[in-house]
C-alpha cells in the first residue's frame, strides 16, 4: 500500500484538473467571446503543466518507495534518483517545447544535440566528474557512514557523495574532498561492507626453543579477556613462517567497526608482550633475523 500525503494529493487532482480542461474545454471560446484565438496557447499551456506536474508526481512516488529501508537491502542512492527527476524533467521540457513552436522532437533534440556537444566539451573536467559520482550512486560500493580506503588518496569515513566530489572525515577529523573522476579510477577498499566488523591480523616472530602448541597457548589465553575486539569470535593463531632464527606467528583477530582498529591493535599487542613478559619469553631481536 503507497502512503501519500497531501501535497502528493493535491498535485494528482490539479493534474486531472489541467488534463480535463485541455481535453473538453474546447467549448469555452464560443461562450465567453474571441473565437479560436486564444484557446490554443492556453490549451498548450494546460497541457504543458500538466506535463511539469506528472513528472513532479512520478518522481515523488518513486522517492518514497525506492528510499524505503527495507530488511536485507539497501535503499536507492540519491544520485539515480537525481537523474530520474533531471530525465523527467527534460522530457517534459522537449515535449512543451515541440507544443509551443510546433515543430516534433526530432527537430529540437538536433539543436539542443549541438549546443550540449560545445558546452560539454568546455566543461568537460566537469562532466567526468558527475558522471563519475553517477557511476559511484548506481553502483555503490560505498555508502554515506561506511569506513573506506582509497588508494594512494585518502582513508576514512564517508560523509557525503555528492555530483560532482566525495568528502571523507579521517581518524584526525581532517576533511578530505575528492573529485568523483579520480576515486573511479583507483582501488577502493570497504571496510563497512558486507557487515562493520572486519578481521585484522598482527605478526611477531619468537625465538624457535619455545615450542609451537605452548606459544599458539599463550597468545590465545593472553587475548581472552580482549575488549575491544568483536565478542563471540576467537581469535586465531596461525604459524606464518618457521627458520631457525624464529617461527613468526600470525595472530588474527575481529575488529567490531574501522575507527577500533587503532585501539584493537594496541590491546592485541599490550595483552600479548605482558604475557611473553610474565613467562619469561622475548622476541626475537632483529639483528638476529637474517635479511
Amino acid at each position: 500500500m503507497i502512503k501519500t500525503d497531501a501535497p502528493s494529493v493535491q498535485t494528482g487532482g490539479l493534474l486531472i484538473l489541467l488534463v480535463l480542461f485541455a481535453l473538453f474545454g474546447e467549448a469555452l471560446p464560443g461562450r465567453f467571446g474571441g473565437g479560436q484565438t486564444w484557446w490554443e496557447p492556453l490549451r498548450n499551456t494546460a497541457l504543458s503543466g500538466a506535463m511539469f506536474l506528472g513528472a513532479h508526481l512520478v518522481h515523488a512516488i518513486c522517492f518514497a518507495r525506492l528510499t524505503r529501508r527495507r530488511k536485507g537491502r539497501r535503499p536507492v542512492p540519491k544520485v539515480a534518483l537525481d537523474l530520474l527527476r533531471v530525465a523527467l524533467f527534460a522530457v517534459a521540457t522537449l515535449a512543451s517545447l515541440s507544443l509551443f513552436f510546433r515543430q516534433d522532437l526530432s527537430g529540437i533534440l538536433t539543436g539542443s544535440g549541438l549546443v550540449l556537444a560545445v558546452l560539454g566539451f568546455a566543461i568537460r573536467n566537469v562532466v567526468a566528474d558527475t558522471f563519475s559520482g553517477l557511476a559511484l550512486g548506481l553502483e555503490a560500493p560505498f555508502r554515506i557512514g561506511d569506513w573506506v580506503a582509497i588508494d594512494g588518496l585518502a582513508q576514512g569515513r564517508v560523509q557525503e557523495i555528492g555530483w560532482r566530489s566525495t568528502r571523507l572525515i579521517t581518524r584526525d577529523s581532517t576533511h578530505v574532498i575528492l573529485p568523483n573522476s579520480q576515486i573511479s579510477r583507483q582501488r577502493i577498499t570497504n571496510y563497512s561492507a558486507p557487515r562493520p566488523e572486519y578481521r585484522d591480523h598482527a605478526e611477531l616472530t619468537l625465538p624457535a626453543t619455545l615450542p609451537v602448541a605452548q606459544a599458539k597457548a599463550l597468545i590465545t589465553q593472553a587475548l581472552a579477556g580482549a575488549e575491544t575486539i568483536a565478542s563471540g569470535k576467537r581469535p586465531e593463531v596461525q604459524v606464518a613462517q618457521f627458520a631457525p632464527h624464529g617461527i613468526t606467528y600470525r595472530v588474527k583477530y575481529w575488529v567490531p567497526q574501522h575507527d577500533r582498529e587503532m585501539a584493537c591493535r594496541n590491546e592485541v599487542f599490550s595483552r600479548i608482550d605482558a604475557a611473553l613478559r610474565e613467562n619469561g619469553v622475548s622476541l626475537k631481536p632483529l639483528a638476529d633475523v637474517p635479511v
